[in-house]
């Protein structure tokens, strides 16, 4: 390998490791002189054994795959498949090739027909070549879901065969096609990457980890994966909440005390006297905004909570969206769906009057008026919601009355701070009154509960 082949191979492994710096992979120089290593003794001959390689020695965990592959694609891309802006492709043509490729599973030819496909319908502009490549427009004039009959036939070599072993093959096959769309979008990734620089393209076009992506924009496949991180994530906590309260446990010093004992060393307090602290688990209570897309960061949230209900004396949850209701016994400990928990709280609980959207003041101030047992002087009570009042009243003396009889209120947000406070929301008003937190994904939430948690 000579010193230009050499010097075009570090950039890669460098830019490699700085785009996965940028979307919050904690990589060091250790893991970085690491790589260098397995790209010196496992070579660029097989590029499946590199990535597997690089993801070896670079990540710490599954969840970080999604981007490390994406990224990996852009600096170590396969060969490319075809003269870029040539003849127009025969959409038919490809279809059979790729439904023979898909029988197969020939991830060679699949990725030889992703390249071409990408070339023959994912450009768009009036330029010679492209303005720019469009993995979203290629896969939506392909259609390849669609070929899944026909795949199946051919797979299964036309010999009758039913039943169970046919539902395993369709998974498979559907896996395959799963398979093929990640290429094309590597594809149109690549070719982006070759026309706006691979740095620029990794850090605004590769999706982020599922921690880093806001509670208000996952779709369905996301808030599904951030679900099931939920018991992870409470252990995690509850280790560092068990040891906030042992520290806490030891109690601080007792001033007079210490002082009093010194009088026998001169002045000098050589023994400090700590107050004793009577251990007492403290009570939870979550007012969750259950209306549109925060409904995602509500039922996250609740969820959990719910997983570290062990570490308080008594946790309860109510929903609102214009009316608010208890639906503590919907989280059954050990036992919620996490899957079905929205649903459930939207179906079962009373939520709205006699219109649908969420209303703050009356949703607070109907809380203050039926639930005012479930606040005292010991009761935490965190308000999950976006503070957006549809410009009805936010009842901001509600919430004085509730700061008044809890021992602290803290409003996690979902919203960008720079949002607070435009069109229909109170959240600076309310943010007068209470400590309002910016929550917008798993990555803050995981550290303001961590922080906010009562001990």
């Amino acid at each position: 390998m000579n010193a230009d082949a050499d010097t075009d191979l570090t950039a890669r492994l460098t830019g490699l490791v700085d785009a996965l710096r940028v979307h919050g992979l904690r990589v060091g120089t250790g893991e970085t002189v690491d790589a260098a290593r397995a790209v010196e003794v496992l070579g660029l001959a097989d590029r499946e054994l590199l990535r597997e390689g690089l993801a070896a020695t670079l990540l710490h965990g599954t969840a970080q795959r999604p981007v490390f592959d994406a990224v990996f694609d852009l600096y170590f891309p396969r060969v490319a498949g075809g003269p870029e802006g040539g003849r127009p492709a025969d959409r038919d043509g490809l279809r059979e090739r790729l439904a023979a490729a898909l029988a197969a599973d020939d991830t060679a030819l699949m990725a030889r027909l992703a390249a071409e496909a990408v070339d023959g319908f994912g450009g768009y502009g009036s330029s010679p070549g492209s303005d720019g490549w469009s993995s979203y427009q290629t896969l939506d004039r392909l259609r390849p879901q669609t070929l899944l009959a026909r795949v199946r036939d051919e797979a299964r070599g036309r010999d009758g065969a039913a039943g169970f072993g046919d539902r395993l093959l369709e998974d498979e096959i559907r896996r395959r096609i799963e398979e093929f769309r990640r290429m094309v979008a590597a594809e149109a990734r690549r070719r982006v990457a070759q026309r706006r620089g691979r740095d620029e393209v990794a850090r605004r076009a590769v999706a982020p980890t599922a921690d880093r992506v806001d509670f208000l924009f996952a779709g369905k496949d996301r808030l599904a994966e951030l679900r099931r991180t939920v018991r992870p994530l409470a252990r995690k906590l509850a280790t560092r909440l068990a040891a906030r309260r042992r520290r806490a446990a030891r109690g601080s010093i007792d001033l007079r005390r210490t002082v009093r004992g010194s009088l026998s060393t001169g002045g000098v307090p050589m023994r400090p006297v700590l107050r004793r602290r009577r251990p007492a688990r403290p009570e939870l209570v979550l007012l969750c905004d259950v209306s549109g897309s925060v409904s995602g960061f509500s039922d996250f949230t609740m969820l959990l909570v719910q997983a570290l209900h062990d570490q308080f004396s008594k946790v309860r949850v109510f929903a609102f969206v214009n009316r608010v209701d208890e639906v503590t016994g919907l989280l059954v400990h050990g036992a919620a769906d996490p899957e079905g928990l929205g649903a459930r709280i939207r179906g079962e609980a009373a939520l709205t009057g006699w219109h649908g959207s969420s209303d703050y003041g009356a949703a607070l101030g109907e809380f203050t008026e039926r639930y005012a047992d479930a606040v005292g002087s010991r009761t935490t009570v965190f308000v999950l919601g976006d503070a957006r009042t549809n410009m009805a009243d936010p009842n901001l003396p509600a919430v004085r009355a509730l700061s008044r009889r809890a021992r602290r209120i803290h409003w996690l947000n979902p919203e960008q701070r720079s949002r607070w406070g435009t069109g229909d929301s109170a959240a600076l008003a309310y943010a007068e009154l209470v400590d309002m937190r910016e929550c917008r994904n798993v990555r803050q939430l995981d550290a303001l509960v961590g922080r906010l948690l009562p001990v």
